[in-house]
């Protein structure tokens, strides 16, 4: 990843670090800062992850002496993940960060973690485990967020479908439960939860299903995303583009440029940024005596709706962090 320039990384740190200064004569020869190692481990892959990378890499900088692996598993099963977090534990790392593919299913896992190293949670929880915090989005307000897209988009109401990548996943179901909450006594109605272990193909197929077999479907929600160049492939291959309304999570390129176009009504966009930057730096402080820095066991970051009304500016703010994405030229 591309390397912020010094001046800037030093306007950071005075923004999220003020008064770190040295005081009444400190000596500016202080010992070294001890070195860190720490990990996040994602559910997959894709743009979303992408940031979340970049938030990881920038946090790394601002730090005194730490170092962060990012990875994600290549088939994207529980087993692949937990392989992965195994062999990232033998390699010594002081903490670990994870999006758990199944938080019930990789509970005993999580917790004979927790035992051997600092487990944080981000971007989806495990909750009944013992990790020290969870770090990311609100899920459930960020699904009644999408509930009020839904309605919007279908002031008298409709069927709809919800499309999921892994139905276990604590992030899926707190925003299911947000949606339907929000949904509640309102006239549209969920007929369908569709899950696709976060595989694009396997979502325009059940998508595809979905419209084939509810010829009156009025709306699909997308909640990951990919789900929003998925169901917008689907309801073209179909001819209702805009007849179906697609809402859908995360600033997808696709998802915001259909947003532009009008074909997908609107979307909530997380702050992978913040989710990444925040964890490892939290992660640091934590490591480095500062039990605080966890202590309330959630750190929320924020959420937003996007429709056509705000879309470009956000496009326009996201591409200061996309600039950093690529990576240094020879």
């Amino acid at each position: 990843m591309k390397k912020l320039p010094a001046l800037l990384l030093a306007s950071c740190a005075l923004i999220l670090f003020p008064g770190c200064g040295h005081k009444n004569g400190e000596s500016a020869k202080a010992a070294p800062a001890k070195k860190l190692h720490l990990a996040f481990v994602a559910n997959s892959a894709g743009e979303y992850w992408s940031v979340v990378n970049l938030g990881c890499d920038i946090a790394a900088q601002q730090s005194a002496n730490t170092t962060v692996d990012f990875r994600f598993p290549a088939d994207r099963t529980v087993a692949a993940q937990q392989e992965l977090i195994t062999n990232l534990l033998a390699s010594g790392v002081d903490g670990i960060a994870i999006s758990p593919i199944d938080a019930d299913s990789q509970t005993d896992f999580l917790n004979n973690l927790a035992t051997n190293t600092l487990l944080v949670c981000a971007d989806s929880d495990a909750a009944n485990t013992k990790r020290v915090c969870y770090i990311g989005t609100d899920n459930v307000l960020a699904g009644k967020q999408a509930a009020e897209l839904i309605k919007a988009a279908l002031p008298e109401g409709g069927k709809i479908i919800l499309a999921v990548g892994y139905a276990n996943a604590q992030n899926t179901k707190d925003r299911i439960q947000g949606i339907r909450d929000g949904l509640a006594g309102s006239k549209i109605e969920i007929i369908d939860t569709l899950a696709d272990g976060q595989k694009i193909t396997e979502a325009q197929k059940n998508a595809d299903d979905a419209l084939a077999k509810y010829p009156d479907l009025a709306g699909m929600v997308g909640i990951s995303g990919y789900h929003g160049p998925a169901l917008l492939a689907a309801v073209s291959h179909a001819n209702k583009t805009g007849q179906v309304k697609l809402v859908c999570f995360d600033d997808n390129s696709e998802t915001l440029a259909g947003i532009v176009a009008g074909t997908i009504y609107g979307t909530i966009a997380q702050n992978p940024f913040q989710i990444g930057q925040q964890t490892i730096l939290h992660m640091d402080k934590y490591l480095r005596g500062d039990k605080m820095q966890l202590s309330e066991g959630k750190i929320l970051t924020s959420s937003r709706a996007l429709t056509k009304d705000n879309v470009e500016n956000f496009i326009a703010e996201r591409k200061a962090i996309f600039v950093h994405l690529h990576d240094e030229q020879p």
